[in-house]
């Protein structure tokens, strides 16, 4: 383990980095000219205008009131002030359920922390085991974990018995927090104002039919299966080629802005450009000549295409959004089985409209499960090779393998000064900045497996990003660090001795970790709150671009949580601090700040910053618990190695029974709670039914559902025809191309199992 100078050069560093952050974001939030850097969220709501408006002069881009400098802190209080229901009101179920697991981990581990100084930092400190070691480098830390702690001591009892306490801790607070949010998920879906997704089910892999078209095929099956609650469908099309080209148009168009602007600005002279790559070579042109021309041709290409996609039937996927004439009608569809093939007629509830993903809903679904294969083999070897940067970080932390391999830097490496910052600073850091573009060929990944929907993918770059976080950073951190020397006979080892390697490692990885955390926890938080790259591409794009209101609304786009990312990283959190916390109790300080200043941080930037792009009712909590309980066994299964290392035999085997109760209560708990997120209770989808008709008698759904689910780039289209049944009662007999299917004249390629019911030759409605 590294030495407390070495500790305390980190934590200086990072400390000042932090504090250097927060000082700069409290004075720049209280600019004029970055206001709607730090509060866009009030901005888009409408409830907030620039003060640039009130001041004239120099007063309009700065702020002249000293006074205001004097109370630049403010802002943390305020952010913690928003009662939390009004919190969700504000920004939402899945922003307020996001930052509670800040509030879960301090919930978590200040107790752990307070009961680990008081029991076991006095047990592994007067042990004196390290100092009785001839020839054995160690440093005081050492002496606060159970590296101190002798072969076979019966001290490790106390360690034993700490780990069930911290275990059955655990397990209060996350059931209690698990029912605590299921309750917050129930009570927001039974309030929550009328939504299309609410009356909508997606349906997939809809069987070709010889006689009709995808439309006509939706339309009768559940005309006749649903017949007293289906209301209307929506086709999906292919229209990503579409899309491709009104995404040009829309470059284009910024650039002929800009020019224009340029041109204004000085009447005299036209602006010109080159016609080559990035405007660097070619031919000579008048710059907004060549744009609105470009953008004629463009307007072209994408009439043709847009006529393509509505007529040609390759464009039209076997796949439709159907809506019903109630929220029970819906729930029933979406959460039964169609027909006696379970591989047609998919249904699903539908994501909001501003949730759903369109590029991936043209991708056949029998492709999805290639591209799935193909992700998980690209995945595997990705983690794999990464492993290639980590070990090159944790050489770093490792001087004595630096002098091995290069003896003619030893001079240089023994000073102590450049030896501090060289292992309390550069791992954690350039571990960080391995990490940046990560999480963005994750999300990509995410994108080529086929998910529909911007939550999920979100939800699955999370769970990939965790579980690479867990093999590199987390297991990768260990072994390439002090392990290094027996990598080899590690991968040719039995797997029941990886525990062991493993958990032998740990103590000796903590200065590693805790220099991470202050790198990535206290500094990256820090920096999260000063805005820096949102701030400055403000201000590039205002100057250069903006010339409307609308202009600076993009401008100040402030983006959502990027749950993907974020989420993960707080999971390695916990994981650490569960390893930690009975083997090195020091660690636990570090994270409990982290916890502490990201809950903070977090407050403050969904009330002022961020504007969720969707919202899912907090559906990510499952997996959030899964990976908590996965920490919780992975922490166990270390001790377990570590003590099977230490001649404690009998004691080791006392902590067998912890990873199975885990086991045991995440069960307990997904039996409990988990079918909240996945189905919604009939009796709440009727009680919702009757007290939004008895609410609103004359609604029309029809109406309000009719546009939902267009694609963006057909809404507001006058070429573009909805696609949707006239009203039952005015339409009682629902009309088929179809006259038997005993006289159709080419044979049929599918049956009644996978297609249509034997009662859609009928199709009369009940009176």
């Amino acid at each position: 383990m590294g030495s407390l100078n070495e500790i305390a050069v980190a934590a200086g560093i990072n400390i000042s980095s932090a504090l250097g952050f927060l000082l700069a974001f409290a004075i720049l939030r209280i600019q004029p000219i970055n206001d709607r850097v730090y509060f866009p969220k009030w901005y888009l709501k409408g409830t907030r205008s620039s003060p640039r408006h009130l001041g004239a002069g120099f007063s309009k881009f700065v702020n002249a009131d000293l006074s205001t400098y004097l109370r630049f802190l403010n802002w943390m209080p305020a952010a913690l002030q928003m009662p939390e229901p009004e919190l969700i009101e504000h920004a939402g179920l899945d922003a307020a359920v996001y930052v509670r697991i800040y509030l879960l981990g301090l919930k978590i581990f200040v107790p752990i922390a307070l009961l680990a100084f008081i029991v076991l930092v006095p047990v592994n400190w007067s042990s004196g085991t390290l100092e009785h070691e001839k020839d054995l480098n160690y440093d005081e830390i050492d002496k606060l974990s159970i590296s101190n702690l002798g072969k076979g001591s019966k001290r490790f009892w106390i360690h034993i018995a700490m780990a069930y306490v911290f275990t059955f801790w655990t397990f209060y607070v996350l059931f209690h927090e698990y029912k605590v949010i299921t309750t917050m998920r129930l009570r927001f879906l039974a309030n929550q104002s009328r939504r299309p997704d609410q009356f909508t089910v997606l349906v997939r892999n809809v069987p070709p039919d010889p006689d009709e078209t995808v439309s006509e095929h939706v339309e009768h099956f559940f005309a006749v299966n649903h017949r007293d609650h289906y209301l209307s469908h929506q086709i999906v099309y292919n229209a990503n080629a579409l899309v491709g080209l009104v995404e040009k148009k829309k470059g284009l168009k910024n650039w002929l802005v800009y020019y224009e602007n340029q041109h204004a600005h000085n009447p005299a002279k036209k602006p010109t450009m080159k016609t080559g790559l990035w405007g660097l070579w070619g031919r000579k042109v008048d710059a907004i000549e060549y744009y609105k021309a470009e953008i004629a041709e463009l307007c072209k290409q994408e009439d043709v295409e847009r006529q393509k996609v509505m007529s040609d039937p390759n464009a039209i996927m076997p796949a439709a959004f159907v809506s019903f004439k109630s929220q029970w009608g819906a729930a029933v569809c979406a959460q039964t089985q169609q027909t006696s093939n379970p591989t047609v007629w998919l249904t699903e509830w539908a994501p909001e409209p501003r949730d759903v993903y369109w590029p991936n809903l043209a991708i056949p679904f029998v492709e999805l499960s290639v591209r799935r294969l193909i992700i998980a083999v690209a995945l595997f070897f990705l983690t794999f090779f990464f492993m290639i940067p980590i070990a090159f970080v944790q050489s770093l932390a490792n001087l004595d393998e630096i002098e091995r391999l290069l003896p003619f830097l030893k001079p240089i490496i023994e000073r102590n000064s450049l030896k501090s910052v060289i292992q309390g600073f550069l791992p954690g850091i350039a571990l960080k900045v391995f990490l940046i573009l990560l999480p963005m060929f994750l999300m990509t990944m995410s994108k080529m497996e086929g998910h529909i929907s911007i939550s999920g993918l979100d939800r699955r770059t999370a769970s990939t990003y965790f579980m690479f976080l867990f093999v590199n950073v987390f297991l990768g951190s260990v072994i390439t660090g002090t392990a290094f020397q027996q990598l080899d006979t590690f991968i040719h080892q039995p797997a029941n001795k990886i525990p062991e390697t493993v958990g032998e490692s740990i103590p000796m990885k903590a200065t590693f970790f805790i220099t991470y955390v202050m790198v990535d926890g206290w500094a990256g938080i820090a920096a999260e709150v000063l805005r820096l790259k949102p701030l400055v591409m403000f201000h590039i794009k205002n100057t250069f671009l903006v010339r409307t209101e609308q202009d600076r609304q993009q401008a100040m786009d402030p983006g959502s949580l990027d749950f993907g990312t974020t989420e993960p990283r707080i999971q390695l959190y916990f994981l650490l601090g569960l390893v930690y916390a009975v083997v090195t109790p020091i660690l636990l300080p570090f994270i409990i700040v982290f916890f502490s200043l990201a809950y903070l941080v977090f407050r403050h930037q969904i009330i002022n910053v961020y504007n969720q792009q969707y919202e899912s009712g907090a559906l990510f909590w499952p997996d959030v618990q899964t990976r908590l309980i996965a920490a919780l066994i992975v922490s166990q299964i270390l001790l377990l190695g570590l003590l099977s290392t230490q001649e404690a035999e009998k004691s080791t085997v006392a902590l067998l029974p912890l990873p199975v109760l885990t086991i045991w209560f995440h069960y307990v708990c997904k039996g409990r709670f988990e079918p909240a997120y996945v189905k919604f209770p009939l009796q709440e989808a009727m009680v919702k039914d009757t007290l939004q008709r008895a609410n609103d008698p004359t609604m029309s759904l029809r109406e309000y559902l009719k546009d939902a689910y267009v694609h963006p780039v057909f809404q507001k289209d006058d070429m573009y025809e909805l696609i949707a049944m006239d009203e039952e009662e005015k339409n009682p007999t629902v009309a088929t191309k179809r006259q038997s299917r005993m006289n159709t004249p080419v044979e049929s390629k599918f049956n009644s199992s996978v297609g249509t019911s034997e009662g859609e030759f009928s199709r009369m409605h009940p009176a």
